[in-house]
């Protein structure tokens, strides 16, 4: 009977050797996770499995969304968005340590989960499986459990804050104070022994600031001796391009001996310097903020302070970034040379609309470290971007409580309401009404931007169908004009303490709408160019045109597409609209388009206007359907992606210049030009070219859409300036 029994324990332990290759010790010490690779998030990447010693990947095979909630959860995520195959977020070396991986999403490590085995596996790094984790973070969450043999672990810990001083704690935006991170649910300070320039630059740039600074130890070193030590057992080491201390290893262990504990430095101290435009003074903040020198990038359609579309300034030239490697190192450069910190996320695929004119850049490489991203390298040759492949960024911003001095009241929803603002009032903030004199698209953008809330898609200035808390029913902000780039609209010009609103708040309160869509109308500058003529026309053939008050001679087609997020309709509804029974069709805004020459001091010599006869879609991109149309008394618009045809021989597509002498000018073309609806970026609604007119032809050239040297006209030079850098 001995034999059999030998063969049935060989049995046996043969079946547990094959149960603890498919599950693993979950509570092995040597076992971690982390996120690598062609990041665009800091909560997504690639995802990597520490065993023995050595960093690997897992196969996407068998891989599911319930796999991806354990691994986000591994990581101090409360769960996970989504997964991703195929080495999404590029391929990762070494060995690929786990295949055919299936979890129930109850398991409390990847390694409780059933696969061939620890490296069991048929997989090509190709297959290299992603995870895109949600943003929050596990209570409590507690990473480190015990010692990871000096392996390269990012740091996972379930909060960061710089903790000002009292003294310095009613300052906006907090700058400087102890650094501390919270770790199974306690703060903790960190030891300063081997901290870094470098690791505070990681720290400034997720709270909004493009660069750290030195600060005065002493007053810490007073305050640190009096306080009760509770520090992290960890220090930190960063190189200083992350976009957030996720993105840095873990550093050695620290000996936790209580008030003795870093007996040699003490806690860690952040100082930052704030971009300019979130200094907190402009006495001080302003000569020790972080300068922005000319700029060459610019974000244009974004929604919010901080993120838009990537532009760069090229031979006098705005144009765009393809999104082909487009990564967090390469937007959070973007981010730092604006004034901003580290990128939050970086956008691919026109997630900020699509941009005009030329392509740039292309497969841009950052080291992380440059002044500008026109210093990073990139693909001179690759010319196979289109604009659906525009970059975009979102950047972090400094925490400047805009959102606690102005609210909505009354709206259906909270997108939309009755401005109300912290003013001033027999010596006290109270809350209180803006004056709706005046009140137009500028001004409702500047709030909604300042309520992190998008665009505005109306402004109003009558809102008496909306209730307003009745404590703050006095006008306290009155004859608020905005340019539109203002942060908060305590920025805009308005009348300060001395309050004159006739007309009173109440149902005549200023009021808004907002949305986090708006469309973008852009000219095609080159059918405007190419178009360009001289003719003369009897006036029995004007009729129409002088109904509508504008005869010419100069005529011209023009293009005009809605590269925004969302379609550009008419202010007013059809009810509103204007039947015009010589073009048989109504007429939505009373002026859509303003075409003007100018002498080249920038004085107005000629003039024409173009009517809203009727908005709609001639032809659209390929894939994408026309929506509004003229014919049977249709609705009128331009949809996302689709483009409204002006021809040269419609009426009023023209400029009068019969009495105008030979010379050089400029013409200038301004759509949207009373900011009657709203839109993403007004700054490409003008376009201007060069013109020379000899009394029998009229030639346009070196046409540019936007202001980029068109700012003034104050001289001929200035002029010249433009079109010799074309």
């Amino acid at each position: 009977m001995s034999a059999p029994l030998r063969l049935l324990l060989l049995c046996a332990s043969s079946s547990l050797l094959i149960l603890q290759a498919a599950r693993a010790d979950s509570s092995d010490p040597g076992f971690a996770l982390r996120l690598s690779g062609e990041k665009r998030k800091q909560h997504e990447g690639r995802v990597e499995v520490l065993l023995n010693g050595e960093w690997g990947t897992v196969c996407d095979d068998d891989f599911s969304l319930a796999a991806a909630h354990v691994v986000c959860r591994g990581l101090g995520f409360t769960d996970a968005e989504s997964w991703a195959p195929r080495a999404k977020f590029g391929q990762g070396q070494g060995r690929i340590w786990l295949d055919n991986v299936h979890c129930s999403g109850l398991e409390k490590s990847l390694l409780e989960c059933e696969s061939n085995g620890v490296g069991v596996s048929d997989c090509k790094h190709s297959e290299d499986v992603g995870v895109v984790c949600s943003q929050r973070r596990i209570a409590g969450f507690q990473f480190i459990r015990s010692h990871l043999f000096n392996s390269a672990v990012n740091v996972q810990v379930e909060d960061v804050r710089i903790r000002a001083t009292y003294s310095h704690r009613k300052r906006v935006p907090i700058t400087e104070g102890f650094l501390e991170v919270k770790d199974a649910g306690k703060w903790r300070q960190i030891c300063d022994v081997d901290w870094t320039a470098r690791n505070s630059r990681v720290i400034c740039g997720m709270y909004g600031f493009p660069t750290e600074k030195r600060h005065n130890p002493k007053p810490y070193k007073l305050l640190s001796s009096r306080r009760k030590k509770n520090f992290w057992g960890h220090s930190v080491n960063c190189t200083g391009n992350e976009a957030g201390l996720s993105e840095c290893k873990l550093g050695r262990e620290v000996p936790l001996k209580g008030n003795s504990t870093c007996s040699k430095g003490g806690p860690v101290v952040v100082s930052c310097a704030p971009g300019r435009a979130f200094a907190p003074s402009v006495s001080a903040g302003f000569r020790k903020a972080y300068r922005l020198e000319q700029p060459l990038v610019r974000l244009r359609g974004g929604a919010k302070i901080g993120e838009g579309r990537v532009e760069v300034l090229k031979n006098g030239e705005w144009g765009t970034v393809c999104d082909d490697h487009w990564d967090l190192t390469a937007a959070t450069v973007v981010c730092r040379e604006l004034g901003f910190g580290s990128a939050k996320e970086a956008l691919t695929g026109a997630r900020m609309g699509q941009g005009m004119g030329p392509v740039h850049m292309n497969e841009v490489q950052c080291s992380g470290f440059e002044k500008s991203l026109t210093e990073c390298r990139f693909n001179r040759e690759s010319t196979d971007c289109s604009h659906e492949e525009d970059a975009a960024v979102r950047c972090h911003i400094p925490e400047m409580g805009f959102n606690k001095r102005l609210r909505l009241s009354g709206g259906r929803n909270p997108l939309e309401g009755r401005v109300e603002v912290l003013g001033q009032r027999n010596g006290s903030l109270v809350w209180g009404e803006v004056c709706s004199e005046g009140w137009g698209t500028m001004e409702a953008m500047v709030v909604c931007r300042q309520l992190g809330l998008g665009f505005a898609s109306h402004a109003f200035q009558e809102t008496w169908y909306w209730q307003s808390d009745t404590s703050a029913n006095a006008v306290v902000m009155s004859g608020v004009k905005c340019s539109g780039a203002e942060l908060t609209l305590d920025q805009c010009l308005h009348h300060g303490k001395h309050v004159a609103c006739p007309r009173g708040g109440g149902r005549f309160a200023a009021g808004v709408s907002c949305a986090l869509t708006a469309p973008d109308l852009v000219l095609n500058a080159a059918v405007v160019e190419q178009t360009t003529y001289l003719e003369d026309r009897p006036l029995y053939a004007l009729q129409c045109a002088l109904e509508e008050n504008c005869l010419s001679s100069s005529v011209f087609s023009s293009q005009i597409h809605n590269n925004g997020q969302s379609d550009f309709r008419p202010l007013s509804g059809p009810q509103s609209w204007v039947w015009h029974e010589c073009h048989r069709h109504f007429h939505s805004m009373e002026v859509f388009t303003h075409y003007d020459l100018l002498s080249l001091n920038g004085t107005k010599v000629a003039e024409g206007h173009k009517a809203s006869f009727c908005l709609e879609d001639t032809q659209c991109d390929e894939g994408i359907q026309k929506r509004y149309e003229c014919a049977n008394f249709g609705q009128q618009g331009v949809t996302v992606g689709c483009w409204d045809l002006y021809r040269h021989d419609i009426d009023c597509q023209w400029i009068d210049i019969t009495d105008l002498r030979p010379g050089d000018y400029i013409f200038q073309v301004v759509i949207n030009p009373t900011f009657e609806v709203a839109e993403s970026d007004y700054s490409n609604n003008v376009m201007k070219c060069k013109a020379r007119y000899n009394g029998h032809r009229l030639w346009t050239y070196n046409c540019h859409i936007g202001n980029t040297h068109f700012h003034t006209f104050d001289s001929f030079t200035s002029l010249n300036y433009f079109f010799d850098s074309k």
